[in-house]
């Protein structure tokens, strides 16, 4: 790996390791000698994901929609390597209501896990960060936080709020040497997409719309992933990068 890319012994939060791209940014970095911490809800898919990766890797179980929970679970992530140098916020919800059928409970879930949850995690991470001069703050957007989906009125307004939080942790935290930016994949099959998915005729309407003319694969952010988390990112913040093959292009 050349030493632009290297994030060998630096220390990595991921949450959402359990499946998907989570669990895909968690298996980059433990793969290029990062020390890895997955966070997930769902201990055994987590235990999984553990055993299964080459590198040093710790998983802790948490519930990241529970705001009361999260400086505490921010300690307890500190205690296999030390503090993180690196959080990638990938944990996410999406629960596909109409705005009419939109409840108080639902939307409270899914602001707390798609927003508040990789604000508040960040929050307390930061000290740490500032104290060493550098850190890797990496969210997940999504082509929702600029366009409107049908019955995605509370998931894309968290990830709207994601990429203005991006640029706003940049503000905050770049002066201590702390980039924060976002990747905004595209339509990638995991959990969160198989109702798409499930869907030949939508899945193909959805490549024809990139440029490229594919929907996209998990391997397909481990470039973006390894700029951002990397010193190769050092004079980039509050960007956020689609990963979408075009598809917002056209």
């Amino acid at each position: 790996m050349p030493a632009i890319f290297d994030v060998r012994n630096r220390v990595a939060c991921v949450t959402g390791a359990s499946s998907g791209l989570g669990r895909q940014a968690a298996s980059l970095l433990a793969q290029a000698g990062a020390r890895v911490i997955g966070i997930a809800r769902r201990a055994e898919e987590l235990e999984a994901w553990r055993t299964g990766v080459q590198g040093d890797t710790a998983a802790v179980t948490a519930d990241l929609s529970d705001r009361g929970n999260l400086a505490a679970l921010a300690a307890e992530i500190a205690e296999p390597f030390g503090a993180p140098d690196i959080l990638i916020n990938a944990a996410g919800i999406n629960t596909r209501q109409h705005a009419d059928e939109v409840t108080a409970e639902g939307w409270d879930v899914t602001l707390n896990l798609n927003l508040a949850a990789p604000f508040f995690l960040a929050q307390a991470m930061v000290p740490a960060m500032k104290k060493r001069g550098w850190g890797r703050i990496v969210n997940f957007a999504s082509l929702q936080s600029r366009r409107a989906f049908a019955s995605g009125i509370s998931y894309g307004a968290s990830k709207g709020g994601v990429e203005q939080m991006t640029r706003a942790m940049a503000e905050a935290w770049s002066g201590h040497g702390i980039t924060a930016n976002a990747v905004a994949p595209g339509f990638f099959r995991t959990e969160l997409t198989g109702p798409v998915f499930a869907n030949p005729d939508l899945a193909k309407r959805n490549a024809d719309q990139t440029c490229i003319g594919r929907n996209g694969e998990p391997e397909d952010l481990d470039g973006p992933l390894m700029f951002f988390c990397s010193p190769a990112s050092d004079y980039v913040t509050g960007q956020t990068l689609f990963v979408d093959g075009g598809f917002t292009a056209k």
